[in-house]
């Protein structure tokens, strides 16, 4: 259905899915409608969604255990997780990157998710009261024993993402990153100079009203689509290497959300869309 990359040996398809927000409110707790939160899982793969993305710390613990409910045994998906977070209450996160809480961490991930090998393993957000080279050397040790197949990043600089290269194999990195923030322009530079795959969180801005610039709306009138759909649709064709995974709890959003792969931006909507960089 859509272009594929590849996620170390594996491909995968360039819409992926953000498990975060089928969780409760401030991404704590349990979703309001615990079957709805299954329905939205189960119909992203029947979307095309190959790729789904967590993190221990959505929930906490949540997200991982409606993913393992709603998916296992993940035939033909390739789930990815994150350690590196914890968490206080709604909206309150906080950086591990100690060797110990990294290893604790991916051996909650394997229980919750029922597997023993986590196909992509993410160190979630460096730590400045640990030394980088100490938390990435932690989720390269954790390959070496065979509990993650793939490592790759997230929230890091190019100077991180250069570091990390010379300890191990990157395979992706995970940013904040969307037509109207582009921050991170360097970081996705060098990771389609080394084919790692570049994996753009709050692609879409961050939340439904994100992406409410008028040239976007104006474009998306033009092609008969949404705000939403142009924004997802620019990432896939500004870069090979990106792997959007807009992130919902709801359906009708996702269905929203995964016919961008069908809108074709022509020369003059890119020129547009990149002014708003200038």
């Amino acid at each position: 259905m859509y272009k594929t990359l590849k996620i170390g040996d594996k491909a995968v398809n360039r819409l992926g899915f953000g498990a975060m927000r089928i969780t409760g409110q401030g991404i704590w707790g349990e979703p309001k409608d615990h079957d709805a939160a299954i329905a939205v899982l189960k119909r992203a793969v029947e979307l095309g969604a190959n790729f789904i993305d967590t993190a221990d710390a959505y929930g906490p613990e949540v997200s991982e255990n409606l993913i393992r409910e709603a998916l296992h045994p993940y035939d033909g998906l390739v789930i990815a997780t994150k350690g590196g977070l914890t968490r206080s209450g709604p909206g309150r996160w906080h950086p591990d990157g100690s060797p110990e809480h990294i290893r604790e961490a991916c051996e909650a991930s394997l229980k919750r998710l029922g597997v023993e090998q986590i196909e992509l393993y993410q160190f979630h957000r460096p730590d400045p009261a640990v030394p980088f080279a100490d938390s990435v050397k932690a989720f390269f040790e954790l390959q070496g024993q065979g509990k993650v197949k793939h490592v790759g990043l997230s929230n890091v600089s190019t100077d991180q993402l250069e570091r990390a290269m010379e300890l191990g194999t990157v395979v992706s990195v995970q940013n904040n990153y969307s037509v109207l923030n582009r921050e991170h322009e360097a970081v996705l530079e060098l990771c389609a100079a080394n084919g790692i795959a570049f994996i753009p969180y709050f692609p879409i801005g961050g939340n439904t009203d994100g992406l409410s610039e008028q040239m976007l709306e104006s474009i998306a009138e033009k092609h008969g689509a949404t705000a939403r759909q142009v924004g997802l649709a620019w990432l896939l064709q500004h870069s090979p290497v990106m792997l959007p995974i807009p992130g919902t709890g709801s359906l009708d959003h996702l269905e929203e959300n995964m016919q961008a792969a069908n809108v074709r931006l022509d020369a003059e909507d890119i020129a547009q869309l990149d002014r708003l960089a200038d």
